[in-house]
C-alpha cells in the first residue's frame, strides 16, 4: 500500500510539473499535464553525446535520472545538473549504480558537440548522458514522459520553456518515481537512495 501510495504521489507530481516555470513560464493544456497509470517512459531513437545512436536500452543495468532541458537554458538546467552532481557525490558507492540521462528539447541547437561540450562541466554529474536528435524524435520521447515544452521568441536567442521534473527510471527501465526540481543535493541523493532500496 505504501509503494502504491508514493507512486500515486509520484504521477500527481508530474502533472504539476508541467505547470511549473523553468527558463520561462510554460502554460500546460490538461491532455499535457495527464499523466498515466503506466508511467511516464517508453522507447525511443536518439544520438548521444558522441554522435552514437542509441533507444531506450540504454537505461537498462543501471538506475536513472532522466530529464529534459536545453545548454541555452540560463536557470534551471545548470542548477539541477550542479545540484545532481553534488547529490552523486553524497550518494558515495551508490553512485556507480546511477546515471544521469539530459534530454534536449531544443535539438536545433543542442548537437551532439554541443552536447558533450556542455555537458562536461567539472560540477556536473561524471555519470551523465546528453541524448539529442530531430525534432520528431524529440517530440516522440517528451510525449512518453509527459513532458512539456514549446519555442518562446525568434531569431538566435530564443528560449524554450520546459517542464521541470526529474524521472527516476529503474535498472529495468521502467519508471519509479519522479523528483521535484528545487531540491537540496542532500535531498535528492535521500530520494534515490529510497528508489533503489525501493521504499
Amino acid at each position: 500500500m505504501l509503494k502504491l501510495a508514493r507512486m500515486a504521489t509520484a504521477l500527481a507530481l508530474i502533472g504539476l510539473a508541467t505547470t511549473l516555470p523553468a527558463c520561462s513560464k510554460p502554460t500546460a493544456t490538461p491532455s499535457q499535464a495527464q499523466a498515466s497509470a503506466d508511467g511516464p517512459g517508453g522507447p525511443f531513437t536518439l544520438v548521444n553525446q558522441d554522435g552514437k545512436p542509441v533507444d531506450q536500452s540504454v537505461l537498462n543495468g543501471k538506475w536513472s535520472v532522466v530529464f529534459f532541458g536545453y545548454t541555452f537554458c540560463p536557470d534551471f538546467c545548470p542548477t539541477t545538473l550542479t545540484t545532481l552532481g553534488q547529490a552523486m557525490t553524497l550518494l558515495g558507492p551508490q553512485a556507480k549504480d546511477v546515471q544521469v540521462v539530459f534530454v534536449t528539447i531544443d535539438p536545433a541547437r543542442d548537437t551532439p558537440p554541443a552536447l558533450k561540450t556542455y555537458l562536461s562541466s567539472r560540477v556536473f554529474p561524471k555519470n551523465i548522458m546528453g541524448l539529442t536528435g530531430t525534432a520528431a524524435e524529440i517530440a516522440q520521447v517528451a510525449k512518453g514522459y509527459k513532458v512539456f515544452y514549446q519555442k518562446e521568441g525568434t531569431g538566435s536567442s530564443y528560449s524554450m520553456d520546459h517542464s521541470t521534473a526529474l524521472y527516476v527510471m529503474g535498472p529495468d527501465g521502467q519508471f519509479r518515481t519522479v523528483i521535484a526540481d528545487g531540491l537540496t543535493p542532500q535531498q535528492d541523493a535521500q530520494q534515490l537512495a529510497d528508489a533503489m532500496r525501493g521504499t
